[in-house]
């Protein structure tokens, strides 16, 4: 490319391409030919939905297992027996 060779092309300083480069887009847009950008998604929107509803139900059951167990003194594991989920809902609604 930077030979100067009468057959091959004489190497272009950079403001010359950008030059080029600007004369073409401006061309194409005169012409009213939008070259349209297709965008591939790696993951899909259902996908996207589903991660974030999985998501969410580990970040609640990791919460209430932290709670129970750290701040409430009581065993991880006891958060999935339906006795500790009504003692909690009599403790809210009888105050």
């Amino acid at each position: 490319m930077s030979l100067n060779n009468s057959n091959q092309k004489v190497a272009e300083t950079r403001e010359q391409v950008r030059q080029e480069k600007k004369e073409k887009v401006k061309a194409e847009a005169n012409s009213g030919g939008k070259r349209r950008r297709i965008r591939i998604r790696l993951i899909p929107l259902w996908l996207r939905l589903l991660i974030i509803a999985l998501s969410l139900v580990v970040c609640v059951i990791l919460g209430a297992m932290f709670g129970y167990s750290v701040i409430g003194e009581g065993k991880a594991t006891d958060i999935f027996q339906k006795s500790t989920w009504t003692h909690i809902i009599d403790l809210i609604e009888h105050e």
